[in-house]
């Protein structure tokens, strides 16, 4: 930047680097989505195309950011949890924040006719964003507990509400009254009671959530000599998963561990290969 007289202006901004040696999780949530879901005429209580494209549009941020180690999604919104050694951006709270929701909501954007195909969209989509620093690997596991707990409330809640509406021919507000006090038994009872519904039988995607992890596959090359092999090749993964039990954590350590697998995986074909540099 070339320097000016003017320069002094910058001595007003805030220094926002985030504490370091601690997790970062990035939520982004759907501003206005009630209205915007009713216009685009989602399906009641869950619409599998918006969260298909959900999972699109987070798959495309832990394609721009590599130091994401997982992403945790359901309804309208998503979290995106950043490794305690994180140095994206100097771990600056206005570009992550920032960075993640535009990336995000570009992407929603971008790959809705795929999902939506010739449903136009009629408004433009908006994302708020904020960014939480957790200090133990307990506590930020805790946050992900939580979200997904909410998921299982909310989606629970809903089927119950908007099958009492469609099929139990009730208003809004009688569906309301009903459920009203009610409790997860109660509510298991009165969808296989009245409707013949097995709660167990819901898509997980709908109960639990979508995560988001890296991993490997092995894709068909071909060398300059015509010599054919496999190699591996970094991917997102989208599952659809109880990440509260230990056994997610682990089979999947490198999270905690705060190293991506793909990078992982580069640095084991590194040390196996004689004569690497590995610096």
């Amino acid at each position: 930047m070339a320097k000016s007289k003017y320069e002094y202006v910058r001595n007003f901004e805030s220094d926002d680097r985030l504490l370091p040696s601690t997790w970062l999780v990035v939520r982004i949530d759907g501003q206005g989505f009630t209205k915007f879901t009713e216009r685009h005429g989602f399906a009641k209580p869950n619409d599998i195309r918006a969260l298909h494209l959900m999972n699109r549009a987070a798959a495309t941020v832990l394609g721009c950011m590599s130091e994401i180690v997982l992403a945790y999604g359901q309804s309208d919104e998503y979290s995106f949890v950043f490794p305690k050694n994180a140095r994206s951006y100097d771990r600056r709270a206005s570009k992550l924040t920032t960075l993640v929701a535009s990336r995000f909501t570009s992407a929603y954007v971008y790959y809705w006719h795929e999902f939506f195909g010739t449903t136009p969209l009629q408004a433009p989509p908006a994302f708020d964003a904020r960014v939480v620093v957790y200090p133990t690997d307990r506590i930020m596991r805790d946050y992900l507990c939580w979200r997904q707990v909410d998921c299982h409330i909310n989606n629970m809640y809903n089927t119950c509400f908007w099958t009492l509406v469609t099929q139990g021919e009730m208003s809004p507000k009688d569906a309301e009254k009903r459920l009203s006090g009610t409790l997860s038994g109660d509510k298991n009872e009165l969808l296989f009671s009245q409707f013949g519904i097995n709660y167990n039988d819901v898509p997980d995607i709908f109960k639990k959530g979508s995560v988001l992890i890296r991993g490997i596959e092995l894709v068909d090359v071909t060398d300059r000599h015509g010599v054919a092999s496999k190699r591996p090749k970094g991917v997102v993964l989208t599952l659809h998963c109880d990440i509260i039990k230990e056994r997610f954590w682990t089979e999947h350590p490198e999270i905690l561990s705060g190293t991506p697998i793909t990078a992982q995986r580069r640095q084991e074909r590194q040390e196996q290969t004689p004569g690497t540099d590995t610096a």
